[in-house]
């Protein structure tokens, strides 16, 4: 089960768009599993891919048409990666673009493909094919939720988050879903993430939005460590609201950028909640380092060390283990300047056991399923965060069955 509120009460419309949502049997009977968003004319759209030099066939298309055109259409399947098909997989993806293409009018780089599901299985074009008239035939400006399910995997809860801004009697919208829970150390992207607003925002600033605050949210999380084939995450821009927003000096650009930085984080942060087999929700605070790039190294290796994960998952405060995940990652340290602390609870400071600590209390606090790891360097002004989960057994059980 997820970790802490998860709750989705509600995915607010966003103007400009509308999404579908239909079987299509790619791998899984009764469900639903095939999605297409539908964007206005004259919308904006920004992407960030992984950077897994095994990126799949959709990832390589979507880099080719979103550098050619404006995408009207994205078409998104779960259950099946096409991922390591080669040749073969990029020609099925394409397929389905010009597919829906023809069936909506639009050029065929008009069209965005994402997939994601098991790596190196053949991509059912036909299947995907045969379920646009479905998709189509539901698309509603009010399909958000049942997006955010329909792109799951091995989720166990769809994840999505809503803003409401409201500056100088304009209201913007901002409304985001995304999916993962296994896989999961983004570069450059989340597993899947789609973010979409109704402000007017030029489309290099766009880019720009989304690069920053990916970097704050997807590219700050982590479940087991290993980057996807498949992560993208997309920013869409319908124009519907407001005046066109072309600088960071525009007066309604600071609050657009956080409500939009709001939703990623969210979303973000609920692929983490949702981590296969997780049943503590970490925040690694790195603080006192001299660059916010060797702040975000050690929390990374504090995140993504299989000791301090299993330690956290058995509430063993064991914290030599996360003193050696620092020592490791490559940053010169003094050791007398280093503390750790445990929400409140101080485990280490001046690089030993702190005065006032016991085993107790680090077993108290090591029971709760939300806990914050701050470490502190003594170096500088500088620091980073970095979210992620424990290793659970059934992590491993998911992972062994997950072609079963």
């Amino acid at each position: 089960m997820p970790v802490g509120n998860v709750e989705l009460v509600k995915l607010n419309p966003v103007k400009g768009i509308k999404i579908g949502i239909t079987e299509a049997h790619v791998r899984y009977a009764g469900r639903k599993d095939l999605t297409v968003f539908d964007i206005i004319a004259g919308a904006n759209t920004a992407v960030v891919t992984t950077q897994n030099q095994f990126c799949a066939a959709p990832v390589q298309l979507l880099r080719e048409f979103i550098a050619k055109d404006s995408p009207r259409y994205l078409i998104v399947n779960t259950g099946n990666a096409n991922a390591a098909t080669g040749e073969d997989g990029k020609q099925r993806a394409k397929t389905t673009c010009v597919a829906l293409a023809e069936k909506t009018g639009v050029a065929a780089e008009q069209v965005l493909p994402y997939s994601t599901g098991v790596i190196g299985e053949t991509l059912p074009a036909d299947k995907i094919i045969a379920g646009l008239d479905s998709a189509l035939a539901n698309l509603s400006d009010d399909n958000w939720l049942g997006a955010a399910h329909s792109i799951m995997t091995t989720d166990t809860t769809p994840k999505g988050h809503s803003e409401i801004v409201e500056i100088d009697g304009t209201t913007y919208t901002v409304t985001g879903i995304s999916k993962g829970a296994g896989m999961i150390r983004p570069n450059m992207a989340t597993m899947l993430g789609f973010v979409a607003t109704d402000a007017n925002i030029e489309k290099s600033l766009l880019q720009n939005i989304l690069t920053d605050t990916v970097n704050q949210s997807f590219n700050r999380i982590t479940v087991d460590g290993d980057t996807s084939t498949n992560d993208c995450c997309t920013l869409i821009a319908t124009g519907q609201v407001g005046e066109m927003i072309d600088s960071e000096n525009h007066p309604h650009y600071q609050a657009i950028y956080q409500a939009i930085k709001n939703v990623m984080i969210r979303i973000a942060q609920l692929i983490v909640r949702d981590g296969e087999g997780a049943t503590k929700f970490m925040t690694v605070k790195v603080t006192g380092g001299e660059t916010s790039e060797e702040c975000a190294k050690i929390a990374y290796e504090v995140a993504h060390s299989p000791l301090v994960k299993t330690a956290f998952f058995a509430s063993d405060p064991n914290w030599g283990r996360i003193l050696a995940a620092v020592g490791k990652a490559g940053v010169m340290l003094d050791q007398s300047k280093v503390a750790v602390s445990l929400d409140d609870v101080r485990i280490c400071e001046r690089g030993g056991l702190a005065q006032d600590y016991t085993e107790a209390r680090g077993s108290e606090v090591m029971k709760r399923p939300e806990i914050t790891i701050h470490i502190e360097l003594g170096r500088g002004q500088a620091s980073d965060t970095v979210y992620t989960c424990d290793l659970s057994y059934e992590y491993v059980k998911i992972n062994a069955d997950y072609r079963s």
